[in-house]
């Protein structure tokens, strides 16, 4: 490895920046302690932030050693889809007719479960949803889960513990419950075409798998704290503010175009920009459009590809000089750090890798994606959504791993020892 100084400031700054999202708690003191400056202090509790934030400094290295046009190509050589992406998904999944949509589907299906229709209605989130994002994508299944938590159990005063395991298990269960098709999950989506991964293989080899896992985390969860989501009041059942049935097929038709043309951002940014104005003549139907906090989990994976687009020169030697069972514990580890779809993209531009290799290298990437925020892309939506439900409005990067390490080790267990 011989890297360039770019490159060397760039992984320094990567770490510093994985600190970072491990201290906005001490941020967030520090507004509060020094008021003159709490703007700054807030702005960088902001997990959202983060990364966006230090690949400006990233840039900043760049143009003052490299020049202004090495800088700016580097930038246009950067693939933004994603970021756009999921801008895109998290606001049309986030809006009341795909809301009371989805509601109505999880309230369905959990009617025919014989346990406690709070119980019930908690597990179907954490089990169906995530599994949906098979089909609707990661973000906007961790979207749509989100929100029905936010606005269920979260909203109705659940324990922090109980918000910590359960913001853990939708981490979890989204990460791995798109891998029943080879289009939805990140991770998978890199790899697919060139290993030639159908559906076909995606259910034989990960989607059994995945419904295991996700049926299993679920159902621990909701046994577990029984007792306190059983003693949850059960909310009204009047739906306020219905939504018109072909005003909901307007919007569900608006979720499935995005997701079909989601590689082509001219396309999907077009059919938003169209969406918008479909929601300004229907405002009557409408809550408020996440769109702020949809652009800061945009700056975030944005920020992520720019810092991320750096560190092929010491990722790629260390995940091609391990075998199949180290890759495996490896990319779930490394996944904690670093986006789990980088990993397996750095896996795709290697030639002449076994079978055993690759499916240890998108199966250790997609278990680990519950671990941190940064460990899959959909993440930061769902906290996002749901930081305002914890204390100080901010999530412990601690708490949340912690609390991830039981259901990722359901995981490991479903795509490593089965």
């Amino acid at each position: 490895m011989n890297p360039t100084t770019i490159q060397l400031i760039a992984a320094v700054l990567f770490a510093v920046a994985i600190l970072h999202t491990f201290s906005v708690k001490l941020f967030e003191r520090l507004a509060h302690s020094d008021p003159r400056h709490g703007g700054v202090w807030h702005l960088l509790a902001e997990v959202e932030v983060v990364f966006g934030f230090w690949a400006m400094v990233m840039m900043l290295f760049m143009f003052a050693i490299e020049g202004s046009e090495t800088a700016t190509h580097y930038l246009d050589g950067r693939n933004f889809a994603e970021p756009m992406f999921v801008f895109a998904i998290m606001v049309i999944a986030a809006t009341r007719p795909v809301l009371q949509f989805s509601q109505a589907v999880v309230k369905a299906i959990a009617s025919i479960l014989p346990v406690r229709p709070q119980i019930a209605a908690f597990f179907t989130v954490l089990f169906v949803v995530p599994l949906l994002g098979s089909f609707i994508t990661e973000p906007a299944a961790m979207t749509v889960g989100a929100m029905i938590l936010s606005a269920g159990a979260f909203a109705r005063g659940i324990s922090p513990r109980l918000k910590y395991a359960a913001l853990a298990v939708l981490f979890v269960n989204v990460s791995i419950g798109g891998t029943l098709t080879p289009f939805a999950a990140p991770p998978i989506l890199m790899v697919a075409g060139k290993w030639n991964w159908d559906m076909p293989f995606m259910l034989e080899t990960f989607g059994w798998r995945s419904a295991l896992a996700t049926a299993v985390n679920a159902g621990l969860l909701s046994f577990l704290f029984r007792k306190e989501l059983a003693a949850l009041p059960s909310g009204s059942e009047t739906v306020v503010n219905r939504v018109p049935i072909p005003l909901i097929v307007v919007h569900l038709a608006f979720l499935a175009l995005v997701v079909a043309f989601s590689h082509h951002p001219a396309v999907f940014l077009a059919l938003f920009l169209f969406f918008l104005g479909v929601t300004q003549a229907y405002r009557a139907h409408q809550d408020r459009l996440m769109l702020r906090e949809g652009l800061l989990v945009a700056f975030f994976l944005a920020g992520l590809v720019v810092l991320g687009g750096q560190q092929q020169w010491w990722l790629q030697p260390l995940l091609t000089s391990m075998n199949s069972d180290a890759i495996y514990f490896g990319a779930t580890a490394l996944t904690a750090v670093t986006d789990n779809a980088a990993l397996t993209y750095l896996g795709s531009l290697v030639d002449g890798l076994t079978d055993e290799f690759k499916y240890a290298l998108v199966a250790g990437a997609v278990t680990g994606g519950g671990l941190t925020v940064i460990a899959n892309a959909p993440n930061p939506a769902g906290l996002t959504i749901l930081k305002g439900h914890f204390e100080d409005e901010t999530v412990n990067p601690l708490g949340l791993l912690v609390a991830a390490i039981p259901p990722t080790v359901i995981a490991i267990a479903a795509f490593w020892i089965i």
